[in-house]
């Protein structure tokens, strides 16, 4: 069937054939005011606003100051065409963005040839969800052996602490380490757990922030949450050699920069370790609001921790407060 060849640059544009005669009774009056347009074509103001709207909605058109203002047929051209490079940029930018995020969904189906490999074995390991976490923990520290490394960003919390600090106490005393990582605010939120398991010989050290939980047992297991996190479960176990020493490594890597937890630092008071997590903070530039947040603390414990630190160390800025901190060994 043969289309019709179009009579007007608006109807090429593709718009209907009313729009098209519409615009063509509005263009030669355009910039006059609404009412006297509308005694020209024999309507009412109101009237012609319904009229006009899809000229408006199409850019064709606008009212400012009761006044309507059509756009020449090069004008609406030029807008159409603008309006089309920018559907297209835009449509452009998201394939770019699924032709970035194709290599993620296939990058996990990707297997070696046929042939290409040999002596091909599953990963030691498994994931899993159910059961009791105390009661699996438990089983698997004492069927093992090695010491225990702990990374316990939110693990402090009751009731089941009491039972891990006996098993830890237990472990102790057959002559095995226990080493563990806290957030700083784990010495204010959980005084009572973080005491309870240095109490029962447990190494303790902080950092400002955890990345997710991790216990590694001796140089055959590691637990953490699959995908990393603070979830319980699922959980990944691990027992490929390589992937707990990589994990071990880290871990020490960590400790490495933790600071110890000093004796009675869980009560409250300013001691070496909170000093120095302050200046450490202070001295990259961390804000107050930030540091709150790394310790758990409310926004007002946080200045007033500072405002007791300057005055310690005789500062009036705190830029004096950290080249104090220097001179004292602080840093």
């Amino acid at each position: 069937m043969r289309v019709p060849q179009p009579e007007s640059v608006i109807a090429a544009l593709g718009y209907s054939r009313a729009t098209d005669r519409l615009y063509h009774q509005v263009l030669g009056q355009s910039g006059r005011e609404m009412v006297s347009i509308a005694h020209a074509l024999l309507m009412t103001p109101n009237e012609l606003m319904a009229q006009i709207e899809p000229l408006v909605i199409a850019g064709l058109a606008r009212i400012e100051d009761s006044r309507v203002f059509v756009t020449t047929p090069a004008e609406a051209t030029a807008h159409l065409v603008a309006e089309s490079a920018e559907a297209v940029r835009a449509t452009n930018a998201r394939l770019e963005a699924v032709a970035r995020a194709i290599p993620f969904l296939t990058a996990s189906n990707v297997r070696p040839a046929p042939g290409a490999v040999t002596g091909v074995e599953p990963v030691d390991g498994e994931i899993s969800s159910g059961g009791n976490p105390v009661e699996l923990l438990t089983a698997l520290i004492r069927a093992s052996s090695g010491d225990l490394l702990w990374l316990r960003p939110d693990q402090f919390r009751e009731p089941r602490e009491d039972a891990m600090a006996e098993v830890i106490a237990e472990q102790v005393a057959r002559g095995r380490r226990s080493r563990a990582i806290y957030p700083v605010r784990a010495a204010t939120e959980a005084s009572r757990t973080v005491r309870m398991r240095s109490a029962v010989g447990e190494e303790i050290r902080l950092l400002p922030t955890l990345p997710t939980r991790l216990l590694i047992i001796g140089t055959t297991h590691a637990i953490l949450p699959e995908p990393l996190g603070y979830m319980d479960e699922p959980r990944s176990l691990v027992r490929q050699k390589g992937w707990v020493e990589a994990l071990t490594a880290w871990f020490e890597l960590l400790w490495s920069q933790a600071t110890p937890m000093a004796e009675g630092s869980t009560r409250g008071t300013m001691t070496d370790d909170m000093r120095r997590f302050l200046v450490q903070e202070l001295a990259v530039g961390a804000q107050d609001e930030q540091i709150a947040r790394r310790l758990g603390v409310s926004l007002r414990t946080v200045r007033r921790r500072i405002a007791e630190l300057m005055r310690e160390l005789d500062a009036e800025s705190r830029f004096q407060a950290g080249a104090e901190a220097a001179k004292r060994g602080w840093l």
